[in-house]
């Protein structure tokens, strides 16, 4: 075997993974772009327009839209799927996720209990 055939095609296989990786096609990307560009317009018309009286509705579509939109984004922009990289991929997906909701509902938790706990002498800012 020649000096070139391990060159072309290395013994430990990363090769092989490379050549199985998900690649976008035209169509796919245009499909991605136009939903992300949907999924932009129609928040912004919501808020914009004043569509909905109630503001707390306007915020929860909104946030569903954004929601979404990253869905979106992770399988037409990158590719996260369970087949690639053998799951893992969205193990570290998910675990990602796990953390920052923590992070965030951990955030608001303490921000909440914090202005309930304030001394009602704190409330009114006194000049010197």
């Amino acid at each position: 075997m020649s000096s070139d055939a391990h060159a072309s095609h290395p013994a430990d296989g990363h090769h092989a993974i490379a050549a199985d990786a998900p690649h976008g096609s035209m169509k796919g990307y245009l499909t991605g772009f136009v939903l992300a560009v949907v999924l932009t317009v129609i928040p912004f018309w919501l808020v914009m327009g004043n569509v909905l009286d109630n503001a707390v509705a306007t915020s929860i579509l909104v946030i569903v839209f954004a929601v979404v939109q990253i869905v979106v984004h992770m399988i037409y922009f990158l590719h996260l799927d369970t087949a690639s990289e053998g799951g893992w991929n969205m193990l570290a997906l998910i675990f990602t996720v796990i953390m920052v909701v923590i992070g965030i509902v951990g955030s608001l938790w303490v921000m909440y209990h914090l202005n309930l706990n304030m001394m009602p002498g704190m409330m009114t800012a006194r000049p010197g």
